[in-house]
């Protein structure tokens, strides 16, 4: 996971009074970001695995991962262009927790396929938007957003790994379906935690502007997919995003199926990416202004294509297995978090909101949609009398990495090589 990206991009936000006049809420806004990707990160390891429990089809999975991806694309519109300019972000958030909860509780209770469809989409709609309203929360209360944005932000990465830890009580080592369930039980107690807490932050009011000079933004920040470095890597991020949320659609019931890892212990081991992409986090800025924008990426994909290799060819290999986690935290923070730094340095001033937004359609909506049909499809597929053939299937994973690696040391060609030192740090 981070996921992340949970990993996704700020939404910039005018503070709303001079820094020297401000508090310092940036404690509690870490604590917000901790509560907020913590309810994602509860029950995204293991609903495919859950739902081929309950028996649904592939074709049902998929439709199910489609909802949280329709929202992902619904969501960037909506908070962007409605939710943050018509509600107070803190009571938004209380709403959206509170009834997003009880759609979980309803996930839980229901095992046949169109109530708990139902329940999850529901979910969705509700939960997507509240990670970029996070976002503006925390810009619009932060005393200095660039410099303690950061920090706020690894609230949620601490959420994702502190979140897979009852579940090595709550999960036996061959977990069933009424006790995995327990996901959608777990990610309500925290949605509605969140829920009240929101009402404790800072009150933060509508913004204000007007929606004709963002639709404008969006237009301008579309045109540039016809420069051709542009173009690269905007297909180059299609392909990673895809399989960055393929590995949250197999790699649970990979390592419990076939790796044998313990049910109750799955969510730990693929956390350990998490605690890897803190560490990674350390060091990108250093490493970007070392090896530039090409290679720091090209080694994000890389991570991808060398763990997806280990699970083809050394599935008997546990502690490799465990130990290849890590390099989750590279692949994401390498590709992804360099993606985005790459947009704020090289774009447009007046686009580059947009253009983050332009990315994220990929990384948290298109890219999840594709993951979602895609990945089931082609399990069902390499499936033989009830066995998977796990070889087949993430060697497609790693011939994709391959191919995003290739189209970027052939074609793309930034105008800068590396960012300013200023925008590394």
């Amino acid at each position: 996971m981070s996921q992340a990206l949970t990993e996704g991009s700020p939404i910039q936000a005018v503070p709303l009074n001079p820094a020297a006049d401000k508090p310092d809420y940036k404690f509690r806004l870490f604590v917000m970001m901790v509560l907020e990707i913590a309810v994602w990160g509860a029950w995204l390891p293991k609903i495919f695995p859950y739902m081929g429990m309950l028996k649904f089809s592939s074709g049902q999975q998929a439709m199910v991962g489609n909802a949280f991806g329709i929202a992902a694309l619904l969501g960037i519109f909506f908070s962007n262009q409605f939710a943050d300019r018509n509600f107070s972000a803190e009571r938004f958030l209380a709403f959206s927790h509170f009834v997003g909860g009880i759609a979980l509780i309803g996930c839980a209770l229901t095992t046949t396929f169109w109530p708990f469809f139902g329940f999850f989409l529901v979910y969705s709609l509700l939960y997507v938007p509240t990670i970029s309203v996070t976002n503006s929360l925390a810009f619009a209360n932060l005393k200095n957003p660039a410099k303690d944005f950061g920090f706020v932000r690894m609230g949620g990465t601490i959420g994702w790994i502190l979140v897979s830890y009852p579940f090595i009580v709550l999960l036996g080592a061959n977990a069933t379906a009424g006790e995995t369930r327990s996901i959608f039980i777990v990610a309500a107690v925290v949605s509605f935690a969140m829920a009240l807490y929101s009402l404790t932050l800072p009150h933060t009011p509508p913004r204000t502007g007007t929606h004709g000079l963002d639709k404008l933004a969006w237009a301008r920040a579309g045109k540039l997919l016809g420069i051709p470095y542009i173009l690269v890597l905007f297909v180059v991020t299609f392909i990673d995003a895809t399989i960055h949320n393929g590995y949250f659609v197999v790699s649970d019931a990979y390592l419990t199926q076939r790796v044998h890892i313990a049910g109750n212990l799955s969510m730990a081991v693929m956390s350990l990416g998490q605690i890897a992409e803190i560490l990674t986090m350390l060091i990108l800025g250093k490493v970007l202004l070392r090896l530039g924008w090409k290679w720091t990426m090209i080694i994000g994909i890389f991570g991808h294509a060398a763990r997806f290799s280990v699970f083809a060819f050394f599935p008997n290999a546990k502690w490799l297995i465990v130990a290849i986690q890590l390099v989750h935290g590279v692949a994401y923070a390498f590709f992804f978090v360099s993606v985005y730094i790459f947009v704020d340095a090289v774009f447009p001033k007046d686009v580059r909101s947009s253009a983050q937004g332009l990315f994220n359609l990929l990384i948290l909506g298109v890219g999840q949609m594709v993951a979602s049909t895609l990945f089931p499809a082609l399990q069902t597929r390499f499936t033989v009398d009830g066995v998977v053939d796990w070889q087949k299937l993430f060697m497609v994973f790693t011939a994709m990495a391959i191919g995003g690696i290739v189209l970027m040391a052939l074609f793309f060609w930034p105008p800068t090589q590396r960012p300013e030192e200023a925008v590394a740090h």
